[in-house]
C-alpha cells in the first residue's frame, strides 16, 4: 500500500551528493530502490501501548546520520498503537533536499482530504489589515520617507547584530543552553503540547497583532517560567544561570502567500522554486525579575513589539541572500559552517509552518495530527510550531539529561493558560 502511494507521489530519483572536478557538490540522479528507504521496525509484543518504544526509536533516529550512498530520505512506519494514535509514520529528510516550505509543499501535493479526496486542501488565510484612509500627497510623501528611514536603520542594525551573533557574540549559559560542544550528537527527547487555535485567536483579538505574536509570547514566557523553576528563587535578571537568551527565528524568504505544488515548484522560472530559500532573525527573549509575578501579557506585547520591528527591516532577506551567495560561490560547506556557528551562539531555534484546516489521509489512512522537528543542530533546545485542524502543536526537541522535558512541557502549558486567562480578564 505504502509503496503504491509513494509511486503515485512521484518520488524523485535518488540524488546522492557528488563533487565535480572543481570540488563543488551537486546532485547526481540515480534510481530509487524503495526497499532501502522504507523501514518497518519490530518491537516486542505483549504491550497495549508503545509510547516508550516509539520515543526511544525516534531518539535514536534523530542521532543516526543518513547514509550518503543513497537518497537522503527515509520513511519509517511504526505500526504500533500509542495512547493517542493507532500508528506513526516518520519521514526523515536531510535539510540539503530543501527547506520546510519545499518539503511541506511536496508532502501536501501527495496527501488527500479525508472527507472528500477530490477537493483540495485549504489553509488559513491571513486577514488583511484594513486599508488606511488616503492622506494628501504631502502627508503620503512624509510617511513614505519616515518608513524608508525606519527600514534603513532597522536593516543596518539587524544585519550588523546578526553578523556579530553569528561570528563573535554567544549567549550566556542558562538552563536552556549548556554552551558545550557536540550537542548535536547527544540524545534528545521530542515532546509536544497541543493548544487550541481558537483560544489563540481569542487572545489575538484581545491584544491585536497575529497568531504568531501570541505563540511567540507563549514560548518566551514559557522559557522564563522553566528557567525560574529550574533555578528556584534565583531572579530572572541575575547573572547566575539566568543570562541572555536569544532565539533564532527561521523565516521563508519567498514572496508567496501559500504552498506551491511539487509540479509548480519544479517548473522553469517558478516564482517559488524548490530548494533552501530561508533567512533568520535574532530575537532576544524578554526577561523579567520574577516570571511568577509578572503580567504574562507583557511577553506577548514585548514579543510583538520586537518582531514588528524586525519585520520593518530587510535583515532577513539579506541573511538569506548571504547564505545563497556563500553556497553558490564558496560551496555548501562554507554556508553550512556559517549556519552552524549561528546556531551555536544562540539558545534556541523557532520555526513554524501552517498546516491544512481539513483532516488529511495518507494511503487511505486518516492523519490525526502531524508535526516536524529539526534535529542534529548544535542547540539544547529546538522549537517547532504547526497548525492543523484547529490545533496548534508546539514541538520541542530537548537534550536528554540536560533539559527536563516534562517540566518544560508543563511550563509551556502554564504559559498559554496564564496568557489566555489574563487576556480574557480572569486574572
Amino acid at each position: 500500500m505504502v509503496k503504491s502511494w509513494l509511486s503515485k507521489a512521484q518520488v524523485p530519483d535518488s540524488n546522492p551528493l557528488v563533487k565535480d572536478e572543481k570540488g563543488i557538490q551537486h546532485w547526481k540522479k540515480v534510481t530509487v530502490n524503495l526497499e532501502d528507504h522504507i523501514k518497518t521496525p519490530i518491537f516486542p509484543s505483549g504491550f497495549d501501548f508503545y509510547d516508550k518504544f516509539i520515543e526511544e526509536y525516534v531518539t535514536k533516529l534523530a542521532i543516526d546520520r543518513l547514509p550518503t550512498s543513497r537518497p537522503l530520505w527515509e520513511l519509517h512506519l511504526l505500526k504500533y498503537p500509542t495512547r493517542s494514535t493507532a500508528g506513526t509514520a516518520v519521514f526523515k529528510l536531510h535539510h540539503a533536499l530543501g527547506d520546510g516550505f519545499s518539503l511541506m509543499g511536496a508532502l501536501f501535493s501527495c496527501l488527500k482530504r479525508a472527507d472528500d479526496p477530490s477537493l483540495p486542501l485549504t489553509f488559513p488565510v491571513r486577514r488583511q489589515n484594513p486599508t488606511p484612509v488616503k492622506a494628501g500627497t504631502l502627508m503620503q510623501c512624509c510617511r513614505s520617507a519616515v518608513r524608508a528611514v525606519e527600514i534603513g536603520l532597522n536593516t543596518v542594525t539587524d544585519f550588523a547584530w546578526g553578523l556579530m551573533k553569528s561570528t563573535l557574540i554567544e549567549d550566556d549559559r542558562t538552563p536552556v543552553r549548556s554552551g558545550e560542544a557536540g550537542v548535536e550528537f547527544r540524545p534528545l527527547i521530542i515532546s509536544k503540547v497541543v493548544f487550541s487555535l481558537e483560544d489563540a485567536r481569542k487572545v489575538k483579538d484581545k491584544l491585536g497583532g497575529t497568531i504568531n505574536d501570541v505563540i511567540s509570547g507563549v514560548i518566551f514566557y514559557g522559557i522564563q517560567l522553566y528557567m525560574r523553576a529550574v533555578n528556584g528563587d534565583v531572579a530572572c535578571s541575575s547573572r547566575v544561570g539566568m543570562g541572555k537568551v536569544t532565539a533564532l527565528l527561521l523565516l521563508n524568504t519567498r514572496n508567496v502567500n501559500g504552498y506551491q505544488s511539487l509540479h509548480e515548484m519544479k517548473k522553469p522560472g517558478a516564482k517559488s522554486p524548490w530548494g533552501n530559500q530561508f533567512g533568520f532573525i535574532h530575537v532576544s527573549v524578554p526577561s523579567c525579575k520574577d516570571a511568577e509575578k509578572v503580567d504574562p501579557l507583557t511577553f506577548v506585547l514585548k514579543g510583538r513589539q520586537i518582531i514588528r520591528a524586525k519585520k520593518k527591516s530587510l535583515g532577513v532577506y539579506l541573511t538569506g541572500r548571504i547564505l545563497e551567495l556563500m553556497r553558490k560561490h564558496r560551496g555548501s560547506e562554507v554556508a553550512a559552517e556559517f549556519m552552524y556557528r549561528t546556531l551555536m551562539n544562540t539558545s534556541a531555534t523557532i520555526s513554524n509552518l501552517t498546516g491544512p484546516m481539513e483532516k488529511m489521509m495518507m494511503a487511505n489512512n486518516p492523519i490525526s495530527n502531524f508535526y516536524f522537528m529539526v534535529v542534529g543542530v548544535p542547540q539544547n533546545l529546538t522549537i517547532a510550531v504547526v497548525s492543523y485542524m484547529g490545533k496548534l502543536t508546539l514541538v520541542m526537541g530537548t537534550e536528554r539529561d540536560f533539559i527536563d522535558s516534562n517540566l518544560l512541557i508543563s511550563s509551556m502549558k502554564r504559559s498559554f493558560q496564564r496568557i489566555f486567562e489574563a487576556a480574557m480578564g480572569n486574572i
